[in-house]
């Protein structure tokens, strides 16, 4: 997902990065604030697009180790994993879908 891409006003994207991450002393911590405010804010399941194709995020995933986020979907009955930078947004807007365009701002500048 490109920048441009963003339905998020870019100030308010700062502003929620900011939130999630006001008391965060490195990048770890940071990530770690910005996916506790994903999995506090966006209600899944929700749908949204995959290389064109409709599927349904069920939940997010925390990364074994390192840096990411990983979603977890379901469609036809096939459950699979992707990386959150995969998804195209679709009406109607998940509750909560400018926390996951706030990380994706934050990893910009990784």
């Amino acid at each position: 997902m490109s920048y441009d891409a963003f339905r998020t006003d870019p100030k308010r994207l700062e502003e929620l990065i900011e939130e999630a991450t006001v008391d965060c002393y490195d990048e770890e911590e940071q990530h770690s604030g910005l996916l506790t405010m994903i999995g506090d804010e966006v209600v899944f399941p929700f749908e949204t697009k995959v290389m064109g194709d409709v599927v349904q995020v069920m939940a997010m995933k925390w990364p074994d180790h390192g840096y990411g986020l990983q979603f977890t979907c379901e469609k036809n009955g096939a459950t699979y994993e992707i990386d959150v930078g995969s998804i195209e947004w679709m009406e109607p807007l998940p509750e909560g879908f400018e926390w996951i365009e706030a990380y994706l701002s934050w990893t910009r500048y990784l």
